[in-house]
């Protein structure tokens, strides 16, 4: 495999291109991670709804991408083609069989002329006989057989064939992570920008009950012209903005058809409320909201502790490890260059067959004249001075190893600073929960007493309006505190290398299950 004169150097191009490819996108960002071949088991796929079952769950619209998404089936067929070369590699273990076969008609047969004193000592100096050599039909036929017996870099080969298949495996999971991981904030920009269009309807309904109520006051004698004035003018604010609202989910909705390689006009609905998302009861909520909190991590189960979180990280985080097996590719492509040096022993053996025959060709007939040669033996070979040519080259990877070195221990320390981040992201976003969750029972309660006060005559059109701007803007704060942190929960998964459907078994009876139990839990 790894032979100068063959496979080997197109091996090592090809190993330095991968690799160096792989390594700098890795100190970029999140590389991800999905199943073929041996990778299958890491990402079982349970059973669950389909898509046209009306809205999809979290889990099973994160199943359908893992299936369909395109970027994932590329790095499956880099992984086939890392197992077709590893196979490749192993073929110079065997030995090498070659048969060639050839037939020569003879029209003119070739005459060279050699002194007549060889067959006559009594003729004339100068003198010279014609002689004819070859028949008129000439057959030969070979049989060559080598057999490899010590060739340190066909060693060293299989062995980096077998690396770089790691580093593609590594590749597929952690491509797998990124696509889940686009998939799930996807999903929660669909769920946040459904929440905007439907509390921006609600804030318009409201609007308009109470402009019809104004009105009615205003006939009767009860409200001023201005009351009425103020609550058109708040309508005429509101309907643009559901508008927009509508604008922001339809594109939210294009995005992730995109990851599941839908057309881009599907009308994807998805399951779950982020307005009615229960943080602290996992049970008192509905199905589709059971499913996204089942849907997670490490990150979003209990307390997180960001020390656990660093320690696995450092052992689990794609990017790292696709760094730290370009490392011992590096490693390899040294000890390649190093094996130039050391001899190589190869075994042959040979046999031959030649026939001529005058007149009409008989294939290696019985009338033709034959002769066979047979040979065995062994051949060492050893490289004794290539212009520093291999100097130069096993500096190059020298200099390699130590870059890659160098990018694993800076991707570290990144990727420490990025879950620190992340974790800060994550409890000031649950905390902000806690707040906000009670901002909105006394904002609906707060509604309630204005608008009852405002029937009677008790309060004006301005603190009725005050109090539905405050409650659609409370509502809203929380849809948003709880996206935000399911956002950090998701990215600090990935981050960490425990993404749900590639490391993390996706419990979907703890969303679709309970279904019986959590009816009713959204009124």
């Amino acid at each position: 495999m790894y032979r100068s004169c063959r496979w080997g150097r197109a091996w090592v191009a090809a190993l330095v291109t991968c690799a160096g490819r792989i390594g700098g996108c890795a100190l970029a960002g999140l590389v991800v991670y999905g199943s073929a071949g041996g990778v299958a088991s890491a990402q079982s796929r349970t059973a669950g709804p389909g898509l046209g079952d009306g809205p999809a769950l979290l889990s099973a619209i994160a199943e359908a991408a893992v299936e369909r998404n395109r970027e994932i089936l590329d790095a499956e067929y880099e992984l086939a083609l890392a197992n077709r070369q590893v196979t490749e590699a192993w073929s110079d273990f065997y030995p090498s069989v070659s048969l060639s076969s050839s037939y020569t008609r003879n029209v003119a047969p070739q005459v060279s002329f050699l002194p007549a004193q060889i067959f006559d000592p009594s003729a004339a100096e100068g003198d010279f006989i014609p002689i004819q050599f070859g028949a008129d039909n000439i057959w030969n036929l070979s049989v060559n057989l080598e057999q490899t017996l010590l060739d340190p870099q066909v060693f060293v080969g299989v062995g980096a064939a077998a690396r770089f298949r790691g580093l593609q495996t590594e590749a597929l999971r952690g491509r797998t992570q990124q696509i889940v991981t686009r998939v799930r904030l996807a999903f929660y920009d669909v769920l946040l920008a459904q929440e905007e269009v439907r509390l921006t309807g609600n804030s318009l309904k409201r609007v308009r009950r109470s402009l019809e109520e104004t009105r009615a006051m205003e006939e009767a004698g009860v409200a001023e012209v201005y009351d009425v004035l103020r609550l058109e003018v708040e309508l005429a604010n509101l309907e643009p903005n559901q508008r927009r609202a509508e604008n922001r989910l339809r594109a939210a909705r294009r995005t992730l058809a995109a990851e599941l390689d839908f057309d881009p006009d599907s009308e994807i609905e998805v399951a779950g409320e982020l307005a009615l998302v229960d943080l602290d009861d996992f049970g008192d909520n509905s199905p589709g909201n059971r499913d996204i909190l089942a849907f997670s991590g490490e990150a979003l189960a209990g307390d997180p502790d960001l020390d656990g979180i660093l320690q696995r990280a450092r052992a689990n985080r794609s990017d790292i490890r696709q760094l730290e097996l370009t490392e011992t590719l590096r490693k390899t492509e040294l000890r390649i260059e190093q094996a130039d040096y050391l001899p190589s022993v190869t075994a042959f053996g040979s046999y031959g067959l030649a026939a001529q025959q005058n007149g009409m060709p008989v294939f290696f007939g019985t009338s033709a004249q034959r002769g066979t040669t047979k040979q065995v033996g062994f051949r060492v070979s050893m490289s004794i001075f290539s212009g520093f040519r291999e100097t130069a080259r096993i500096s190059q990877r020298q200099t390699a190893l130590r870059q890659a070195e160098t990018q694993t221990r800076l991707a570290a320390d990144r990727a420490e600073i990025q879950l620190r981040n992340l974790f800060d992201e994550l409890t000031e976003a649950r905390s902000r929960t806690r707040g906000q969750r009670l901002g909105v029972s006394q904002a609906r309660r707060g509604y309630e007493i204005a608008s009852a006060r405002y029937r009677e005559g008790l309060a004006s059109q301005l603190e009725l309006t005050d109090a539905e701007v405050a409650l659609r803007q409370s509502e809203f704060n929380y849809a948003q505190a709880v996206y935000d942190y399911l956002s950090a929960g998701a990215r600090l998964d990935e981050a960490a290398g425990f993404v749900p459907l590639v490391d993390v078994p996706v419990d979907r009876g703890a969303g679709a299950g309970g279904q019986e139990s959590g009816e009713g839990t959204e009124g």
